[in-house]
């Protein structure tokens, strides 16, 4: 998790900085294509990795993703054009990223039920001290040894890493009977289950956003250079407590409960806060916080909200499936927002309030997929 939703987490950095060097000539909305693909391939390779874990384990997918993540992110370290940066961090990394996390979130399925939730949110905690760690050193390093030796240094991190995650990810449950690694659309019959993907569509439509442009929206807000980088692992800290927190207590009041709560969450930080501030670095900070807590749950909830709708033995098959649907808001999301921008001459206003809308159309979603099963009543546990 450190490294691949690590890696997720500082798209952002990648951003500001190819946006200033590199790829200074092209638009934000060009430049986002690299991060949209990745991240769509990161979640709609689980269309397929998805049932091969469920049937064959994740020792060889492990293995293979941490060659193509490695192996994409030196060839980060020697790109120049945009072509580039697609086939190298896009291509590699988003497949290296979705045949790691894929297993490692499945796994946790295999060995926990009734504190799955804590479990799934400690172990994505991962991600968001990736989202600390890797942006504050790649600020420091930048200036000092170069955009290359940084990203070679950032490679060595992960392979070590992942050797770690290759000896350690392990399945408990044997393969279903009767089970076969394709993918099985039929599923999306249950219609809370059609609901809950729609839900987490809309908020990965957003998520992404503010992920990415928050650097640059502090620089062009005037900030420096050095705050506007930090920001992101001031967001990615908020994100520490907001995968592990919200896990907790989903166990014991309901798991689409407390992602109704944190999705709301985003909602009002969007636009009551980030719409607002400007400049203001009190104000980014406390947007960069509780935005950070509101969204980790975007990514430690989603798998315990679909536990809880099918048996661990198919776990990976429902989960992959949904990120295939998933993954093309993933695709999408940032060269909208970048568009946007451009059409709005460099405003971020309309960014903005396209991420608000699409956690207010992720919050219906959720909502409605609860009424479904419990009805209307507050107190229930779901």
């Amino acid at each position: 998790m450190l490294a691949s939703f690590g890696l997720m987490n500082i798209v952002g950095t990648f951003q500001a900085y190819l946006t200033t060097h590199q790829l200074a000539n092209e638009s934000p909305s060009t430049v986002g294509w690299i991060f949209s693909i990745y991240v769509f391939l990161a979640f709609g390779c689980g269309l397929q990795i998805g049932p091969i874990f469920d049937r064959k384990g994740s020792k060889w997918l492990v293995l293979a993703g941490t060659v193509c993540l490695v192996v994409g992110i030196v060839g980060v370290s020697e790109s120049t054009k945009f072509w580039h940066f697609i086939l190298t961090f896009s291509i590699l990394g988003g497949v290296g990223t979705s045949l790691i996390f894929t297993p490692a979130v499945g796994a946790i399925a295999h060995f926990f039920s009734r504190r799955r939730g804590a479990a799934t949110g400690i172990a994505a905690t991962g991600g968001s001290f990736g989202g600390i760690i890797f942006p504050l050193a790649l600020e420091a390093l930048f200036p000092k040894v170069g955009f290359a030796w940084s990203v070679r240094l950032l490679a060595l991190i992960f392979l070590v890493l992942l050797i770690i995650a290759n000896l350690l990810i392990r399945t408990r449950l044997p393969p279903k009977v009767g089970g076969n690694v394709w993918p099985d659309f039929r599923i999306f019959g249950d219609v809370t289950f059609a609901l809950t993907t729609a839900g987490v569509f809309f908020i990965e439509w957003g998520l992404f956003v503010p992920l990415s442009f928050i650097s640059s929206y502090a620089l062009a807000n005037g900030v420096n250079t050095t705050f506007s980088y930090q920001l992101l692992a001031i967001l990615n800290a908020g994100s520490v407590f907001g995968r592990a927190v919200p896990g907790y207590v989903a166990d014991r009041l309901g798991r689409f409960n407390t992602m109704i709560a944190t999705v709301a969450l985003c909602l009002i930080s969007s636009l009551g806060i980030w719409l607002n501030v400007g400049g203001n670095v009190a104000g980014l900070c406390v947007f960069a916080v509780l935005f950070g807590f509101a969204s980790g749950s975007n990514i430690s909830l989603t798998p315990v909200c679909v536990g809880q709708l099918c048996e661990p033995e198919v776990f990976g098959r429902w989960y992959g499936n949904m990120y295939t649907i998933v993954s093309i808001g993933c695709l999408t999301g940032i060269p909208i927002a970048g568009e946007i921008l451009a059409r709005n001459e460099g405003d971020y206003w309309g960014l903005i309030v396209f991420t608000g809308l699409s956690y207010a159309a992720g919050l219906i979603c959720f909502t409605t997929a609860r009424i479904l099963k419990v009805g209307w009543k507050l107190t229930a546990i779901y």
